[in-house]
């Protein structure tokens, strides 16, 4: 099966901790500080593979995690950073939030590594909070936090022209005379169960890639037949080419055909027939030649006061191909060079706010305090010394630390936990 989507979890690494030491050294009985800084976690990071054509290397495996950050060591050592998780994806992927479908990312037109997840900061070791009135800090900053998201891995292929048409019309043979793709062709629905992609060398350096997409089908929109499946794939395209059964081989009317086709396409997403259309009648060589007039006749006069063209051709004995790919290449060259690319729908923002405080009640009796002022105030502040307890309380008061825990129910007794430390709560 075309692997052409994916859902996964990734994550970048933790920040390791900053380190709580002392120098201690012969005839220095009162060393300084020497804890040192904890490593960066490790970054998620998304590339394009060029050689790459499907996502099935998602398929089986669902979280991807980068290295943490290793916390530092004595004597000012600094922790290892934690390795980055680099994500190869193919040309054509987007990256959507998984819950929302939201896009994040588009990969098509990145020729750069794509930094998605930035691993945590390192945390800073004890070395750093020494200050005239307090040479022995016992403390040090937490690793910064990893990031975590589900998301969903979706690849629309990168063509210029898109092939679209009901089943059995010749939209493989006609690929596979066009372009140098070699699709399987055989007497029978659904025969294409991949988009099938070709480029089509009209020679003085022009050219596009079209893609065959497969087999669409009244109700595709709504995920009836594999049309569903594939409709993605048709929303990078720049041109779209109709292609129809003018010879009814198999009872079907071209133009009722033409229709339900573009009504598909409306459900999926209406933009699609904004872009330029073509229609090619296809088998043209199993009509008599009052037959092939009559038929399109009936088709320019339906199609072409709507601006979109008509062209008679034969996919098995090459009859009108030429044409049809001048006016196909006529059409590419008014429009912008490059691939589409789909806008950013969804913004990552794993940031706390800055001097923010952050009180949860995570369990009975327990009670955590945390947050970027909090680091900071612990990281200059003794607790251990009578002034150093006395300059907590008050930041706790002055910040509105108290209120908040009374009026979520706080009790005597109960723990009041700021990241590693731990206090009993009394009024």
């Amino acid at each position: 099966m075309f692997a052409d989507r994916a859902n996964i979890i990734i994550r970048s690494g933790k920040g390791g901790n900053g380190h709580v030491s002392f120098r201690r050294e012969l005839y220095v009985p009162n060393g300084g500080p020497d804890g040192g800084d904890g490593g960066r976690g490790g970054d998620v990071i998304f590339v394009v593979d060029e050689g790459m054509n499907t996502l099935s290397d998602y398929r089986h495996r669902r979280k991807f995690k980068a290295g943490d950050g290793q916390e530092g060591g004595r004597r000012r050592c600094h922790g290892a950073d934690g390795a980055d998780i680099v994500l190869k994806v193919p040309p054509g992927t987007v990256v959507k939030e998984k819950e929302s479908g939201k896009v994040i990312l588009d990969m098509s037109n990145k020729k750069e590594p794509v930094v998605l997840l930035k691993g945590g900061r390192g945390g800073k070791g004890n070395q750093h909070y020494a200050t005239p009135t307090m040479q022995a800090p016992k403390y040090a900053q937490p690793g910064g936090k990893a990031q975590e998201i589900e998301i969903m891995l979706e690849l629309k292929v990168i063509a210029d022209v898109g092939l679209v048409g009901f089943p059995n019309v010749g939209k493989s043979t006609f690929l596979s005379r066009v372009t140098n793709a070699n699709p399987k062709i055989a007497n029978y629905h659904f025969t294409t169960l991949n988009p099938n992609l070709g480029v089509v060398d009209m020679g003085n350096g022009k050219g596009f890639v079209i893609a065959d997409i497969p087999g669409i089908i009244e109700g595709a929109s709504e995920g009836v037949g594999l049309g569903f499946e594939f409709l993605r794939h048709i929303e990078r395209t720049k041109v779209m080419v109709h292609m129809v059964d003018a010879a009814s081989v198999e009872g079907r009317d071209p133009i009722a055909d033409i229709y339900a086709i573009t009504d598909e396409l409306k459900k999926y997403n209406a933009d699609i027939l904004n872009r330029p259309q073509v229609i090619a009648a296809n088998k043209m060589d199993a009509m008599t030649k009052e037959d092939r007039e009559t038929v399109m006749n009936l088709l320019k006069e339906e199609f072409e006061p709507k601006g979109i063209p008509v062209f008679s051709i034969s996919a098995v004995s090459g009859q009108g191909l030429k044409e049809l790919l001048w006016q196909v290449q006529g059409m590419l060259d008014e429009l912008p060079a490059g691939a589409t690319e789909f806008e950013q729908e969804y913004e990552l923002n794993f940031e706390e706010e800055e001097g923010g405080i952050v009180i949860g009640h995570p369990e009975e009796g327990v009670f955590t305090v945390e947050g970027p002022k909090v680091e900071r105030m612990l990281g200059y502040t003794n607790l251990e010394s009578e002034r150093g307890f006395d300059f907590f309380q008050k930041f706790m008061k002055e910040n509105g630390v108290i209120e908040r825990l009374t009026e979520m129910g706080i009790e005597e007794g109960d723990t009041v936990r700021l990241f590693d430390l731990e206090f009993d709560y009394y009024r």
